[in-house]
């Protein structure tokens, strides 16, 4: 099993290099990027002072004003575009190594400062969502499969499909103007009220939580769905076993069964998703962060790509896919340490 895990671990190594080759070059070789964008600013900087200037001096063709070539140049070398792809991305990379992610031409900061003072944001809305809908949806997975055909079951089953078959966003973008601009009962913004330093502990938790509320339910809403009928498909299959048929036979109660014999083993399907899970709680979600303006990970990705700051944008790309790579062997530890069976080899 070591020697799996340690090809595991080699594996990140390319997997890295041609995710970020392919998506570096796209970024490349798209127009409108930012030494593009450079210059239509300098030019309506230009057109302007010529305006307010009452003259026509360095307005070339068309009435467009024209860019020195000296100037367009040194632009070229500021963006690394003097270079060949090859080389900007060779240098990309030994600077990602050593830890440098770069400048962010929009912030003007470096841009491991910048993506990480988005982290609070994301973390506590992913960390908070995973929480929350693993331990909701497990014991109701198992409250499902032991009233399997219930009217509980059946109904519960249906409510599940509904919410799943919708996506977050889509929930978020209905229930926001219903329950947040019509009603007020939900805040519109922010993660606090004003003044919010000034509350008490208990005050401050409150608030929040009624900050939160929408979008955590939006968060979480898919994949508590799919958690649900996975733990309780798990456990029907599990209580059909000869194993826990021979467990009653031996006089056991119906609790010990379930909680020791049964459980665990239905976890298996559980555990193997929880390396997308890691992703999101770190890397945020794109979608929602925008539908419900939380400044964390996802809106940044957005704002970035819209502006071509490329420099973020391949910042946030390398954090997800390293989060990504290692939440995937994660997954493999927890489903070997929760199957006694799987032996990797």
């Amino acid at each position: 099993m070591f020697n799996y895990f340690v090809r595991r671990f080699l594996l990140i190594i390319p997997t890295f290099i041609a995710c970020t080759i392919l998506v570096f070059t796209i970024l490349q070789i798209t127009p409108g990027g930012p030494f593009e964008m450079k210059m239509m600013e300098l030019q309506q900087r230009a057109a302007q002072g010529g305006e307010g200037g009452g003259g026509s001096s360095g307005s070339g063709k068309g009435g467009q004003m024209e860019i020195p070539e000296e100037a367009k140049a040194e632009l070229k070398r500021y963006f690394g575009l003097d270079k060949p792809v090859y080389m900007r991305y060779l240098t990309w990379l030994k600077n990602i190594v050593t830890g440098d992610f770069g400048t962010s031409y929009v912030y003007s900061e470096p841009v491991l400062n910048v993506i990480t003072s988005k982290f609070p944001v994301s973390i506590s809305f992913g960390l908070t969502g995973f929480i929350l809908g693993y331990a909701i949806s497990v014991p109701l997975g198992i409250l499902k499969a032991l009233k399997h055909n219930s009217g509980f079951d059946v109904g519960s089953s249906a409510l599940i499909f509904v919410l799943y078959s919708i996506p977050g966003w889509t929930i978020g973008a209905i229930l926001l103007p219903l329950l947040g601009g019509k009603l007020g009962w939900i805040p519109l913004g922010d993660l606090h009220s004003q003044g919010w330093e000034d509350f008490g502990t208990w005050k401050r938790i409150l608030d929040q939580a009624h900050h939160m509320l929408l979008p955590l339910f939006c968060y979480v809403i898919n994949g508590f769905a799919i958690s649900t009928i996975l733990m309780k498909n798990s456990l029907l299959e599990n209580l059909g076993q000869d194993y826990i048929r021979t467990a009653f036979a031996k006089g056991l109660p119906e609790r010990r069964v379930i909680s020791v014999h049964a459980f665990r083993n239905s976890l298996i399907p559980i555990v193997t998703g929880l390396g997308s899970a890691f992703g999101l709680i770190l890397a945020g979600s794109f979608l929602i962060e925008k539908t419900f303006n939380l400044d964390g990970i996802g809106l940044l990705g957005i704002k970035t790509l819209q502006a071509r700051d490329y420099s973020v944008a391949l910042g946030i790309l390398v954090i997800s896919l390293v989060i990504q790579l290692v939440g995937n062997i994660l997954s493999d530890l927890i489903y070997a340490s929760v199957d006694p069976r799987i032996r990797f080899s």
